[in-house]
């Protein structure tokens, strides 16, 4: 195919996507040597986000629609068969089909071991092949659900354009692509862009061979400190990287210039302590600096106020289905025992030593040390529009901010507040993380008579707006926190907005 057949074959789309859908086997007779359609139909592919071009099941190609993208979403049970045979196919042709068991097992659960330990003693990742692919093994499952949790909250608010760009910073194996692909419609036309320095490319790039027709892919094999975008983004996505980057706010103040008019920044955090509160610190620190602000989910409620308190923040889902590549490297047999490793852990956080070390224990096979299946993150959405997920702004006259709740200690209040926890009592009072996005200290829903006036609390998700009627302000010394006692005389009510 030549540069003047292209062309040709372009004036032709141009024209016809006005008209009707554009059949390559129609075009073909309309260019200069009469190509074959399957050549015709190859470069409509290939300009098919130039010309803002999708394709259909029969072959032919129309418009992409300018409606907002519109899916209906439940969840997600499990990883999608054909991207786990993708990843089990890469493990095949990398070790042979037993790869599970003796040496090439016992590569792969030591890889594991090894970027597990790494991560909860802070240091940083060096990858190359036997590490991406047990990333794609322990990790991908889990990437691959989160992120269409996320994006499926920018869906039911009419947030996605049908002709989609995506920046995904620090790919990996392709996680959040995968889940991306499966969450939106065929019609979506999407443009993704995946900078990935690592060796973690090896694997990114066969899986994402395995999207849809209307997913097109570029990969920048660079830092992103590097990288230098031509175009704007309506998504420019951080799944569990910013962690790992060197000057994560940086980067961050960055990619707010790299967003269209009504773009987001997604980012997304691992929901132990560290990450989960590093993540909130650089969605106050981003907002000093720059004209973002938060989207979702710690809205901040009170005009010119921002939040300084602690808050560990994360949601919960289901958990999925264990991919049987999971349970065929936690039941493999092993060549030799694992080995724990030399050394001792040093960190601040007690709990983090404590997993550390369990990660470098010896371990019996199928007790489940590779088996990552629980969907619980942090996530923050950051726009430069000021658009929030929550728009209402309390009545002070009515409610009391959060940031004046030293003044109510003792005393029953009215006040409003985003839920922004599940159930954090292993027993005893159900305890709820709450914020109104101007509290100093954290905010805790205790709930210690529920009844027919209260269950709300109970009954709301992460994320949604509560409004708390005539609730004992206590402060809890223990903790260094607030507690907001939720009794028979308290009446809590979901807020729709």
């Amino acid at each position: 195919m030549n540069d003047e057949q292209r062309t040709q074959i372009r004036d032709n789309a141009r024209y016809l996507r006005q008209v009707r859908p554009i059949d390559p086997e129609e075009i073909c007779e309309y260019i200069e040597g009469t190509p074959h359609p399957a050549a015709v139909r190859q470069v409509l592919r290939e300009e098919a986000v130039e010309l803002g071009l999708i394709e259909r099941d029969d072959g032919s190609f129309e418009p992409v629609s300018d409606e907002p993208v519109s899916v209906s979403f439940a969840g997600v049970e499990r990883l999608a068969p054909d991207i786990h045979q993708a990843v089990e196919e890469l493990l095949v042709a990398e070790f042979g089909a037993g790869w599970p068991d003796g040496r090439s097992g016992d590569t792969l659960r030591d890889a594991i071991r090894e970027f597990k330990q790494r991560y909860l003693t802070g240091e940083s990742v060096t990858y190359d092949t036997e590490t991406a692919l047990g990333y794609a093994v322990y990790h991908l499952p889990a990437y691959f659900a989160t992120v269409q949790y996320v994006l499926s909250e920018l869906i039911t608010d009419g947030l996605l354009p049908s002709d989609l760009r995506v920046l995904d910073v620090g790919a990996g194996v392709g996680g959040p692509a995968l889940g991306m692909d499966q969450l939106l419609p065929d019609e979506t036309l999407i443009e993704y862009h995946a900078v990935e320095p690592s060796a973690a490319i090896e694997v990114l790039e066969p899986m994402l061979e395995t999207t849809g027709r209307n997913f097109h892919s570029e990969i920048h094999h660079q830092p992103i400190e590097e990288f230098e975008p031509t175009e704007s983004f309506d998504i420019v996505l951080f799944g569990n990287v910013l962690s790992e980057l060197q000057t994560p706010a940086a980067v961050l103040d960055q990619a707010t210039e790299w967003l269209t008019d009504d773009g987001t920044i997604v980012a997304i955090a691992p929901a132990d302590r560290k990450t989960a509160i590093q993540l909130r610190q650089l969605e106050r620190d981003i907002e000093q600096r720059t004209d973002a602000t938060v989207y979702s989910p710690t809205v901040r409620l009170w005009p010119d106020e921002t939040p300084s308190s602690e808050s560990w923040s994360f949601t919960r889902k289901p958990d999925l289905e264990t991919p049987d590549m999971q349970t065929q490297l936690d039941t493999g047999a092993r060549a030799r025992p694992p080995q724990r490793a030399a050394g001792s852990v040093s960190s601040d956080d007690s709990d983090v030593a404590s997993e550390a070390d369990t990660a470098r224990s010896p371990r019996k096979p199928g007790d489940g040390e590779f088996v990552n299946v629980d969907i619980q993150y942090a996530y923050s959405m950051l726009r430069t529009d000021g658009a929030r997920a929550i728009e209402f702004t309390p009545n002070e006259r009515r409610f009391a901010a959060f940031s004046k709740t030293e003044t109510h200690v003792t005393d029953r209040i009215d006040c409003v507040a985003v839920k922004l926890s599940h159930n954090l009592a292993e027993r005893g009072n159900p305890l709820y993380l709450l914020g109104d996005g101007s509290q100093d200290i954290d905010h805790f829903a205790v709930l210690t008579e529920p009844s027919a006036l209260n269950e709300a609390l109970e009954r709301a998700a992460y994320g949604d707006l509560l409004s708390f009627e005539n609730v004992l302000v206590l402060w809890n010394d223990d903790e260094g926190a607030y507690n907001l006692v939720v009794d028979g005389e308290t009446f809590v009510e979901r807020i729709p907005v």
